[in-house]
């Protein structure tokens, strides 16, 4: 899963990927490369209680991998660019997390010249949009030729009806994101990659001033962008850049200080894996604990293949307990006694947080 950073200069986008990954870069190195990437571990409360009661010899957590993309810039004209080469790099990733500048700093001046959040999400999502419709448009163009060459008729007049829906969208302002998919459809919006389908994080970097207040700027942008697979999480990067530095009885009294229950960070890794669609199974024993992200909705020979490929040719059954269960009762044994230790076969549905045990030929 790969994740891409988007947005303008000094919007604090690489402090932000710099105190997410633990990366240093060089001032002024991202002049010099379109992109800096690291991966990531994905905070799981769950894999680290589960890692305390097995004691394995290894615990391993999901992972994402992250990309920060260059700031855009403002081209000849004046006008802030969004050229071909930065769309074709940022459509290959999974979801996308746009960092907005929400704090004032005279001596880094905004690429605007003014500080406004609604303006820059706006922006940016306009020039997704403008790109999806140019995109759009030349495939209905080349759809339409096939279908007076009699080339592929059938399948070109079903994939021109997708097409011109999504246009239609698009023209009126709706991201593509925001449509109901069928199978047919989520096949091809992953083959063409278009830009307003992928799921958006909204990331606003705030002034430590604004804690008490970043829930109801939260709420105000979210009364503007809400809908599917959008989310908007406020942080507040001068302080996550203080918490890196600080050891686990450091942080815990520092947060203390400023009224935090959680690094802004590790919220907004869990947001942008949930926003992937993403749940997380685990598998447990004296050699490891392991967190093992899926898609909503995976079966459990599906589960089982991610696992190994034989697990999916071979599977015959799951062993599947509840990780509140297991919390609960506090063992194997337990959970038989009291009947929550299930057998499920192939057709299951895994659940976020479900042990899985799996029974292979």
């Amino acid at each position: 899963m790969q994740i891409g950073i988007v947005g303008f200069p000094y919007s604090g986008k690489t402090t932000f990927f710099q105190t997410l990954t633990g990366a240093s870069i060089d001032a002024g190195s991202m002049h010099k490369r379109d992109a800096n990437q690291a991966i990531i571990k994905v905070p799981d409360e769950r894999l680290e209680k589960l890692t305390a009661i097995f004691n394995p010899k290894k615990k391993i957590n999901a992972t994402i991998d992250f990309v920060d993309f260059a700031g855009v810039q403002k081209n000849d004209t004046n006008k802030t660019a969004f050229d071909t080469a930065f769309m074709t790099k940022v459509r290959t990733n999974d979801a996308l997390i746009h960092v907005v500048r929400g704090f004032e700093d005279d001596s880094v001046p905004h690429i605007e010249g003014s500080i406004n959040m609604l303006r820059d999400i706006r922006t940016l999502e306009d020039e997704f949009m403008i790109n999806d419709l140019a995109f759009c448009e030349s495939r209905l163009k080349k759809l339409d030729l096939d279908i007076l060459k009699n080339k592929n008729k059938d399948q070109a007049l079903k994939e021109k009806a997708v097409i011109e829906k999504w246009f239609d969208a698009l023209q009126n302002e709706t991201p593509l994101r925001a449509l109901d998919f069928n199978d047919e459809e989520e096949k091809l919006i992953r083959n063409y990659q278009l830009l307003t389908a992928k799921p958006l994080l909204i990331a606003l970097n705030l002034a430590e001033s604004d804690i008490d207040k970043a829930a109801d700027i939260s709420k105000h942008l979210n009364e503007e962008f809400s809908g599917t697979n959008i989310g908007i999480e406020p942080f507040f990067a001068k302080i996550e850049m203080e918490l890196a530095e600080l050891d686990d009885e450091e942080k815990e009294i520092f947060m203390e200080e400023y009224g935090l229950h959680e690094s802004a960070l590790s919220r907004l890794i869990r947001s942008a894996y949930s926003l992937l669609g993403v749940i997380s199974f685990f598998t447990v024993g004296e050699d490891e604990c392991r967190a093992w992200p899926i898609k909503k909705g995976f079966t459990a020979q599906e589960a089982a293949g991610t696992i190994h490929t034989d697990f999916y040719n071979k599977f015959i059954r799951a062993e599947v307990i509840c990780y509140d269960d297991f919390m609960q009762y506090g063992s194997f044994a337990a959970c038989k006694e009291h009947g929550v230790f299930r057998l499920e076969g192939k057709e299951y549905i895994v659940n976020d947080g479900d042990i899985l045990h799996v029974r292979h030929g």
